[in-house]
């Protein structure tokens, strides 16, 4: 009596992988970003930006000129109404 194994008959369980492989190589592959519109509008600078930028510039000549002074008692009210989510 002939007992063959699990694998008996001439399947090769690797045949499939190297084809799908061999396939492959002809066909390169590329990584891809793609960025929404929304995205890309955010990425703009917006109005804002400009201003926002035009009073950072203001305030650095200010300090670098030492005329830029803070008050103490306005900066304590603007904690405390963040605090109190005002």
């Amino acid at each position: 009596m002939k007992i063959n194994g699990v694998n008996h008959s001439n399947i090769h369980p690797y045949k499939s992988t190297q084809e799908q492989a061999q396939l492959n190589q002809g066909v390169s592959r590329r990584d891809q970003l793609e960025i929404s519109p929304e995205a890309k509008q955010l990425l703009q600078k917006s109005h804002i930006t400009a201003e926002r930028q035009e009073k950072i510039d203001e305030i650095k000549a200010k300090v670098d000129a030492g005329q830029y002074k803070v008050d103490p008692q306005k900066t304590a009210e603007k904690f405390y109404d963040f605090w109190k989510n005002r």
